[in-house]
């Protein structure tokens, strides 16, 4: 939990009698907490839906191609998002903006196992990757204006939240397949409680918006990434690579490659999931007393060398205290460079989180499909060194981050 923000002599002024923290003080402790929630809300959807991916199939009877193109479908969504994200946040302004693409989410949700064609499931699923994506930006420039606000670093916290909240889902998904409840009312109920947690949360929002530009800028709410923001977006671009290929293909790696039975090698992925969670809480301790570039360029380093340690021992003993390595060096990347572009000048700072993040969410949608077709023509073992080139790849154009 973060502590008051420190109070000037205008701020004492307003204290409310017997209360101890001014209005403005209460009013962002209130917006952290609905901002962590929201952040949790996106983890618990994003968890459910992966652990029913299984249901998707077999509901509309699809084999592994068609499967894809429902995932690159949401993928299309996502990415497409950069064209008008930083728009209609700064129209709306964060709070409604993540309201509105948060109950589209919940309702893609609930409704993802109802659709009488796999044909309407792909329109569907572009809707659903847009919102997703636009729902996100809303709350990490929630979360930036938090900061600034607050004056003390916030980011890492929300994404452990996120993290937290996707374990959570997976593990809620896993225990009512374990009782038998059927998949669509798993994903209906799910939906419907999460879109009763996101309307609550949303009202105490701070409800972010664009700051105003400088005197003689323009303020640009949609902006093509270039020099510096296309820098952190392929920055970021690599980190997510790195993470979606850990989070699809590390049970695998265990279980195919290292001899280890199934239910081990899960304990991989819980390893991995539950370290990058703990660090994130931990990663804003770390940003208020080392440079976000040197932590950057260790966190990219770890990841490189533990991998590449994982990989050469071939030993799983090894391979589960690297797991829990990774997981720590990936966790802090992705909120820093958020952080750093919303900082770039020019830019609303929902138009500069939805450009790096553009290019950032198609390392999920490249990194795990290359890793099947380098496993498919050599082996997986070879196909993993992908992490250790994106994470170096990161450490090296970490120097360049202000």
């Amino acid at each position: 939990m973060t502590t008051p923000d420190p109070m000037t002599p205008a701020l004492q002024a307003t204290l409310e009698p017997g209360s101890g923290i001014t209005p403005q003080q209460q009013r962002l402790r209130a917006a952290r907490w609905a901002t962590r929630t929201l952040f949790a809300v996106l983890g618990v959807l994003s968890g459910v839906w992966g652990a029913h991916i299984p249901s998707i199939k077999d509901r509309y009877g699809i084999d592994e191609a068609v499967l894809s193109a429902v995932l690159f479908s949401a993928a299309v969504g996502a990415v497409s998002s950069v064209f008008f994200a930083g728009r209609f946040i700064g129209h709306l302004g964060a709070r409604r903006a993540s309201l509105i693409t948060g109950l589209v989410l919940c309702s893609a949700l609930g409704s993802a196992l109802l659709w009488p064609s796999v044909w309407v499931l792909m329109l569907a699923s572009v809707a659903f990757g847009m919102s997703m994506s636009v729902f996100d930006v809303s709350i990490n420039s929630e979360g930036t204006a938090l900061e600034r606000d607050g004056g003390q670093p916030i980011m890492g916290n929300l994404h452990g939240c996120f993290s937290l909240g996707a374990m959570g889902g997976a593990a809620m998904a896993a225990a009512m397949l374990r009782a038998e409840v059927p998949a669509a009312a798993q994903l209906g109920g799910v939906a419907l409680l999460l879109a009763v947690a996101l309307a609550i949360a949303n009202r105490s929002m701070l409800d972010a918006r664009p700051a105003p530009p400088a005197p003689g800028e323009e303020q640009r709410h949609f902006v093509w990434p270039q020099g510096l923001l296309l820098l952190i977006g392929l920055l970021i671009f690599a980190g997510m690579t790195a993470e979606g290929v850990m989070y699809d293909w590390c049970v695998l790696y265990l279980k195919q490659e290292l001899g280890m039975p199934q239910d081990r090698a899960a304990a991989g992925y819980a390893v991995f999931a539950g370290a990058m969670a703990a660090a994130r809480f931990g990663g804003d301790f770390l940003r208020a007393r080392v440079s976000e570039k040197l932590l950057l360029r260790s966190s990219a380093t770890l990841t490189a060398v533990s991998m590449a340690v994982v990989l050469a021992s071939a030993s799983p003993t090894v391979a589960m205290i690297g797991y829990a390595l990774i997981g720590a060096g990936l966790a802090p990347i992705v909120p820093i460079l958020f952080n750093a572009a919303s900082r770039v000048p020019g830019s609303s700072s929902a138009a500069a989180i939805a450009a790096v993040s553009s290019i950032g969410y198609s390392g999920f949608l490249i990194g795990p499909p290359l890793i099947g077709v380098i496993a498919h023509n050599w082996s997986l073992t070879a196909a993993m060194v992908v992490v250790v080139i994106a994470a170096g790849a990161l450490a090296i154009g970490a120097r360049r981050v202000d």
